[in-house]
């Protein structure tokens, strides 16, 4: 049985996809493995715990998170700046009735099931059962972002939230609405509600039922994972062959 202590242990990880398994596994196989297999542990940023510390408010889980990061108060025992603005955006959020009427639902509510002939997990922030599925995302803003070969587009693509509702909506079985609750890091924090439509749901289960084949013989240890060498892990690992000119990247031989 999955639970909220296991639900990313390694075994758990192994066994079951998840939608951010599978971003991790579309922007570097080779990292991704790597992770699954505790051999590469991310390096935890600030602008990702202020994520978190937020996250875990409104899951109820504020305390532990603060007893497992000690790192986000000073030696006098203060919340660091960064977390004092997670209070702030915290606060924030609370003022507002239509964005806590979505974040009202059953917290972090784990299920499994089955996608394209494989196993997957999803654990939902805020579930409104037969309402809408909605998740919590607090980020630097809302504006496009640049992704290479793509130009600027909406930061719901950018940070594959489509993907993730795919996976979500599936899995939960009921058609329901995904909507993102998002809320921005800026001086003036800024909120809203994204519902992300069917049709790009639609098109995101495509995009994982052409790819979720090699990525589970990746994990099955069938196929070699490529390396994006452009991820801290493969610089980390990267290993020289060769010398390359400065001016064009091309190697000389």
């Amino acid at each position: 049985m999955i639970t909220s202590e296991n639900y990313f242990s390694q075994e758990n990880q192994m066994k079951y996809f998840g939608s951010s398994q599978f971003k991790a596994f579309a922007s570097c196989e080779a990292a991704a493995l790597a992770e699954i297999k505790a051999e590469y542990i991310p390096e935890e940023t600030t602008a990702l715990l202020v994520g978190s510390y937020v996250d875990a408010h409104f899951e109820g889980t504020l305390d532990i998170f603060q007893a497992q990061h000690p790192s986000i108060f000073t030696r006098q025992g203060d919340l660091k700046a960064e977390y004092r603005r997670a209070e702030q955006i915290i606060q924030r959020l609370e003022r507002d009735k239509l964005f806590m009427k979505y974040m009202a639902g059953k917290k972090q509510v784990i299920m499994t099931g089955e996608l394209f002939g494989y196993p997957w997990k999803i654990k939902i922030d805020s579930y409104l059962e037969k309402e809408a599925i909605v998740d919590l995302k607090v980020m630097k803003d809302f504006r496009p972002i640049w992704v290479d070969g793509q130009g600027k587009i909406p930061f719901v693509e950018a940070w594959g939230y489509d993907l993730q509702a795919a996976v979500y909506q599936t899995i939960e079985g009921n058609k329901l609405p995904f909507i993102v609750a998002g809320a921005t890091k800026e001086p003036v924090t800024d909120l809203d509600l994204f519902e992300i439509p069917q049709y790009k749901m639609d098109i995101a289960l495509k995009l994982i039922e052409a790819r979720i084949d090699r990525f589970a013989d990746i994990k099955a240890g069938i196929e070699t994972p490529r390396r994006c060498e452009e991820c801290d892990y493969c610089k980390m690992t990267k290993v020289l062959t060769r010398i390359k000119p400065y001016d064009d990247g091309e190697a000389v031989a």
